[in-house]
């Protein structure tokens, strides 16, 4: 970790030499020595790093340095920080900086080189105290353009797959299956019980997920107790997944129900309801207790499934029927079968090369039988070509397998793991730690937190965005992250931590001082970290010593509405980089931010602020800018100066994705096209003299703009032509009657991978057949009144088509072609009567909704040919439609090789949905 903290600290201070030389002239030597004397600790860190097995001397050593790594970065962000409030000629506030002084700048400088000075003398000093100093570099560590190339390797692997880590399950499955759906109507709890690791949250998820079981049962409901939940919260959760699983809309006082009341309404619900809930991960017995009062035995047939590592809590079920099953580690030939999906990935049968075999069976053995270690071991193992490297991997496993304790081979498994990671993914992994636990991170939104972190180094030829998506498939690949939900290109959408790694990189990132985890209930007083992640507030948070060293500051306590206090602890990171405060119920930006210099990242989707003020353009080096689903309606003419920006996302969600005005752009000041940087822009409001001035944008690569008028044609497209990195476009038109204006004849977009047009089309386009590059595309109410199936049918990279009203015939009919479309959406057709899926089209197909198409006289013709499709669903389409695949039906045996088959209708003003599978 010390050696990750040089790599970055010497990126910076190359970077300060290269880009501020006015600024930073007066304490250039000082600067110099520091990187030489950095570079040589980075030498010997290196070695020291890979020896886990580091003597006391040493563990002091790497933490001074560090510390010292540490006082180099405060000293040059301070001095860049006061050397620009000189410069911009700025008063800032002396209550929001009451910790800096702003003496004359000579003064200042002097002070500045000799703090520099002395942290260089205490770096010799050390050094020849540890006579260490000349190790030289040592090869090995992975760098980006290695881990680029291994995605592009692995990017159809099958690690991706879910099945791969399933092993065994299938028994399991069916010995839960027996207990839920047996004849006993006494209420029965379930228990699930294991360590960490064990396998119990994917059992149970199989089992719950089970179509036959969804049948079962009346209503649904999952939640997860983590450690720090309360009941309050439990309940909440409880009532709105069992709402949901039936398609009903939660009341609307939910969150300001109290205990007792929540509870009345939990028992009053589940009155008469066969009901399945299950409770995952439950770690206090008193939290287990409480949510039980709710969950009663009205002699139903009812089920608790329940999973946990404790003992105690599986043993009781406070008087009711219960079943316990204990999670067995595998056995040997099943442990075998999942490390050698994992470690051996890209091998045609996922087979263990003979060579290998002996290294092999002594890596599995001392797994334990234990799933995570297993694959997280395995994915280890997949990165390593040589009998050497599997030997050392061999040789450096502290595996203590007849302690009694799985923890700790679990532990070490992680660790090892972890230590193999290069510099960048370690703090890029460290970071995930700071979400909340079981929280369903955004991929966007943690690259671009990287980014803004200095996380993620510069690749020539390769944009910071495609080398943090490298870290996170890295991460993904090494089972050090779990993907939760992709998009409609198979890329990751969503990732979460397993629980043992989060606490993983939790305590390694408290020890090195990388950040910390607040939930209300720590005294602040002795933290000393870099990052502060507040997931639940408990009063306010007092200031502690060192509040001034932070540098990202995440909230996840949505709840958060004291403005005032989230002012006062914002004024107290002064040198902060990143500011997240997504979902926070806030209706004004705080005053202090704009006195952060140092940001880098401001995420306010998701709060209730309106308006951002003038002096926002005080934020210089500010990259990352997301108002996504605020109420800010328009930027001011201060965003121009934000010459750093590469992202700006302000799109407003507004109503149903089936109608035309289901999101709206931000009106912005015709300066913003002196943001030469930005690479994404959505959504603007096209107004005056905007899309002509986009042109200048030429590093553009997504551009989304609404309220696009049919004489805005000849701006629109002279501006995009100029914008030759363009991979996204999206255009709304001004009103559903407007005519988008799409020109006939255009060429220039032979890179583009997604189109997003909304708005009537005159004619079909012909240039969309040489969209060769394109994987999704949206026509939203394009109303053509000719056939665009034929234009589009042969691009070769398809993957994703949804259209919605924008067809006005009477048949879609798909001929040929769509060779890699997986996933199709058929949306909002008035007068379609009739589908029809040709024999060999679109053989790929996973994934067929079609909603509210009233006048289809038939379901879609040639399912039976579709031998991939996954999940076909039908929304508000005719009876006549549904009667003849139910079971028992004329055309069921087209549609009974389907796994998934939903039908959702409206019935008494409530949405039912109703399984065909």
């Amino acid at each position: 970790m010390a050696s990750s903290a040089t790599d970055l600290l010497i990126g910076k201070i190359v970077a300060i030499l290269e880009n501020e030389g006015t600024t930073i002239a007066s304490v250039r030597d000082e600067v110099d020595s520091i990187k030489e004397e950095l570079q040589s600790m980075k030498a010997f860190l290196v070695d020291a790093e890979a020896d886990t097995a580091k003597n006391e001397r040493e563990k002091l050593w790497v933490e001074s340095i560090r510390n010292l790594a540490y006082d180099v970065e405060d000293v040059i962000d301070e001095f860049m920080y006061r050397m620009y409030e000189k410069q911009s000629g700025s008063r800032l506030s002396r209550r929001l900086h009451k910790t800096i002084c702003f003496p004359k700048s000579l003064w200042f400088r002097r002070k500045t080189a000799k703090r520099l000075q002395k942290i260089t003398k205490k770096i010799k000093d050390t050094a020849e105290r540890n006579q260490k100093y000349d190790v030289g570099l040592v090869g090995g560590a992975t760098t980006s353009e290695d881990i680029h190339r291994s995605v592009q390797n692995q990017a159809d692997s099958s690690f991706f797959s879910m099945e791969d880590e399933l092993v065994a399950i299938e028994g399991k499955k069916q010995i839960l299956l027996g207990w839920l759906m047996d004849e006993e109507q006494h209420q029965t709890v379930i228990s699930v019980v294991g360590m960490g690791g064990s396998g119990k949250t994917t059992l149970a998820a199989k089992t719950f997920n089970s179509e036959r079981v969804k049948r079962h049962f009346d209503c649904c409901a999952w939640i997860t107790v983590s450690q720090t939940s309360d009941a309050v919260h439990l309940f909440r959760s409880l009532i709105m997944k069992l709402y949901k699983s039936r398609k009903e809309d939660c009341p609307e006082n939910l969150n300001t129900m109290s205990s007792s009341e929540l509870i009345e309404l939990l028992v009053n619900y589940l009155e008469s309801k066969k009901y399945l809930v299950l409770l995952d991960d439950v770690w206090d017995i008193n939290v287990w207790r409480e949510v039980k009062v709710s969950l009663q035995d009205r002699q139903l047939g009812s089920r608790i499934i329940v999973t946990t590592r404790k003992e105690d809590v599986a043993s009781n079920s406070f008087g009711v029927k219960s079943h316990v099953h204990h999670i067995q580690p595998l056995l040997k030939n099943e442990a075998w079968e999942l490390f050698c999906k994992k470690a051996f990935s890209s091998n045609e049968h996922k087979t263990c090369p003979p060579d290998f075999v002996s290294l092999t069976r002594q890596l599995v053995e001392k797994c334990g039988g234990l799933p995570l270690a297993i694959v997280a071991l395995g994915g280890l193992m997949s990165s390593k070509n040589s009998l050497d490297q599997w030997q050392q991997v061999c040789n450096s496993l502290n595996w203590h397998m007849d302690n009694n304790s799985l923890l700790d081979p679990v532990k070490n498994i992680l660790l090892l793991s972890f230590n193999d990671l290069p510099s960048q993914l370690k703090h890029c992994f460290l970071y995930c730690s700071l979400f909340p636990e079981d929280f369903s991170i955004k991929r966007k939104r943690l690259v671009r937190l990287w980014i803004a972190e200095g996380f993620v180094e510069n690749v020539k030829g390769i944009t910071p965005e495609e080398v943090g998506d490298g870290y996170l498939w890295e991460l993904c690949f090494r089972s050090m992250l779990q993907v939760v939900k992709r998009n409609g290109t198979g890329r990751p959408r969503k990732v979460k931590m397993h629980d043992l790694m989060r606490e993983l990189g939790l305590s390694t990132a408290e020890k090195e001082k990388f950040g910390h985890v607040y939930d209300g209930r720590q005294v602040m007083e002795e933290i000393s970290t870099r990052r502060l992640s507040i997931h639940k507030m408990d009063g306010e948070i007092k200031s502690w010593p060192g509040m001034s060293k932070i540098r990202s500051l995440l909230v996840f306590a949505t709840d958060m509405s004291s403005l005032s206090f989230l002012n006062t602890l914002v004024s107290q990171f002064k040198l902060l980089r990143t500011l997240d405060l997504e979902g926070v119920q806030i209706d004004k930006l705080p005053d202090a931010v704009v006195y952060l210099f140092n940001l880098r990242y401001l995420n306010l989707n998701g709060t209730l602020i309106d308006e951002l003020p003038e002096s926002i353009g005080r934020l210089r080096n500010l990259q990352f800018l997301n108002i996504m689903n605020a109420k800010i309606a328009s930027l001011p003419q201060g965003i121009a100066k934000l010459l750093n920006l590469r992202h700006l996302i302000m799109f407003r969600l507004t109503g149903n994705l089936l109608d035309f005005n289901y999101a709206s752009g931000t009106k912005v000041p015709s300066n913003i096209c002196k943001l030469q940087k930005l690479q994404r822009l959505s959504m603007i409001e096209s107004e005056g003299d905007t899309i002509r001035l986009i042109s200048n944008m030429t590093q553009l690569t997504s551009i989304a703009i609404s309220n696009v008028k049919e004489t805005d044609e000849v701006d629109l497209w002279v501006s995009i032509e100029k914008l030759n990195l363009l991979r996204t476009i999206a255009l709304v038109a001004s009103n559903e009657e407007e005519i988008l204006p799409v020109k006939a004849q255009f060429s220039s977009l032979p890179h583009l991978k997604r189109l997003h047009l909304c708005g009537r089309l005159q004619n079909v386009i012909p240039w969309f057949s040489s969209l060769h590059s394109l994987t999704i595309l949206y026509l939203h109410w394009s109303r053509l009144e000719d056939d665009v199936l034929p234009q589009i049918e042969a691009l070769p990279n398809l993957t994703m088509l949804h259209l919605c009203n924008s067809y006005v015939g009477e048949e879609l009919r798909f001929r040929r072609g769509f060779v890699k479309l997986e996933r199709l959406y058929l949306w909002n057709f008035a007068s379609v009567k009739k589908i029809t899926i040709e024999k060999g089209v679109m053989p790929n197909l996973q994934f067929l909704s079609v909603k509210r198409c009233m006048e289809l006289k038939t379901m879609p013709l040639g399912l039976e040919y579709l031998s991939n499709l996954q999940t076909l669903r039908l929304d508000d389409v005719p009876m006549e439609v549904i009667k003849p695949i139910r079971k028992g039906g004329a055309d069921r045996s087209k549609v009974q090789h389907i796994p998934k088959i939903l039908h959702v209708f409206e019935q008494s003003s409530e949405r039912v949905h109703e399984n065909l599978a």
